[in-house]
């Protein structure tokens, strides 16, 4: 019968989140992934003859002002504009922020439902009604579905909300509803956006979050995309499949080391693993987060030596891929394979050092040195977390404890 992309949180042109701290990361590359994203949005009802894009919203990105941004998205529109694709979308509450919002009409085929209130549009050739209720303003607490008008006919019918959902602790509350809340309107799909996480809620009905089309950071890991779906005769969902658009896939690789004792084991390890991880990425770049964790005998050696461990990690990358790869960060979360309670039996003087090294408080650190850290960072230098020296201090005094001669 007809075919749709549910799609939602393109943030074009999104800032980076302190990715210039970091040396030789491929900052073009990342900064231009929003709008290729877009591109690959298109792409993909163009390829699939959809019928009709929605877009659930945050399309912009915060108070941005770089008018280039809204004259991409509309180039975009225009080539779905060409094959007679229309667009239904709502603003989020980024694009309420936002004053390129408000600055270009899009195309004739973009349709941006009302604000104020529920809005119903009849789609011109299809059994299909479409409802939907941007954001206003940045902060929408009040539940937005609750007002959306029943389904009273055999049409299909589609609701777009950008909403947090009731209960979902792990993002900021805008626009909270139940499950309930949307089931009770008898709609065939609840396309919805804002949170970052593809996600099928509920089936016959279907419920689903197609999460944002591209990863802003190692926060948002795995695939990123939209849902390709499609509506049989009988204007029941067919078929509904995920489709990644992404061209930056961001992973963060939690690497095992219990019972990796020597350096050729913790570099084979971390080879393997970057190649696997690359192998699953396709053509996209892949930039990734380490962290070593784990009991190991290495674990002193590793905090002592943690700037020639990073500069050895980095260089295994290069030697991989150094298109396709890049390491974001390099984390220690490892522990000793020593127990530093049977180790402090040892002597007084060692009891001593470890009690005080359990005492320590990073977070007392003196203002002085927290302003340097401070400086640094907005200079563009990276310089090691304060939260960590407490690990780091730790691992060095217990490596020499353990190296040095017992009475």
């Amino acid at each position: 019968m007809f075919s749709f992309l549910h799609a939602a949180d393109l943030h074009l042109d999104s800032p980076l989140r302190g990715l210039s701290r970091y040396e030789g990361a491929p900052v073009e590359v990342i900064r231009g992934a929003t709008r290729k994203a877009l591109t690959n949005l298109v792409d993909l009802a163009l390829e699939n003859k959809v019928s009709f894009v929605t877009i659930a919203g945050d399309l912009y990105d915060g108070n941005q002002r770089d008018y280039t941004t809204a004259l991409f998205l509309n180039q975009q529109m225009l080539r779905l504009k060409e094959q007679g694709i229309l667009v239904y979308a709502i603003t989020g509450n980024h694009d309420a922020e936002s004053v390129i919002t408000k600055s270009l009409s899009p195309p004739a085929n973009v349709h941006f439902l009302s604000t104020k209130k529920p809005e119903s549009m009849v789609h011109p050739t299809l059994p299909l009604t479409v409802h939907g209720q941007g954001f206003a303003d940045a902060s929408v607490q009040e539940n937005l579905a609750i007002n959306y008008p029943e389904k009273e006919d055999e049409r299909f019918h589609l609701g777009l909300l950008h909403t947090s959902l009731a209960g979902n602790r792990a993002h900021d509350t805008y626009a909270p509803c139940s499950v309930q809340d949307l089931l009770g309107k008898n709609y065939d799909y609840w396309a919805l956006g804002h949170i970052h996480q593809p996600e099928v809620i509920h089936r016959d009905p279907w419920i689903a979050y197609s999460g944002n089309t591209q990863g802003r950071s190692v926060k948002e890991v795995g695939a990123r995309g939209c849902y390709l779906v499609e509506v049989d005769g009988a204007l029941a969902v067919s078929r509904h499949e995920f489709c990644p658009l992404d061209v930056v896939r961001w992973a963060h690789l939690e690497l095992d080391l219990t019972g990796v004792s020597t350096e050729s084991e913790l570099r084979d390890l971390i080879s393997q693993t970057l190649i696997r991880e690359l192998g699953q990425v396709g053509e996209r770049l892949l930039s990734a987060r380490i962290t070593l964790m784990g009991q190991t005998d290495l674990h002193g050696i590793l905090h002592a030596e943690y700037p020639k461990w990073q500069a050895e990690i980095l260089s295994l990358a290069t030697e991989i891929d150094p298109d396709q790869l890049w390491l974001e960060q390099i984390k220690l979360k490892t522990s000793p394979t020593y127990d530093p309670v049977e180790l402090a039996k040892r002597d007084d003087l060692t009891a001593i050092v470890l009690d005080s090294l359990a005492s320590f408080e990073p977070k007392g650190i003196p203002a002085p040195v927290e302003l340097l850290h401070k400086k640094l960072t907005t200079a563009g230098i990276n310089p090691p977390e304060p939260d960590g020296l407490q690990e780091d201090l730790s691992a060095i005094v217990l490596q020499s404890i353990m190296m040095s001669p017992s009475d």
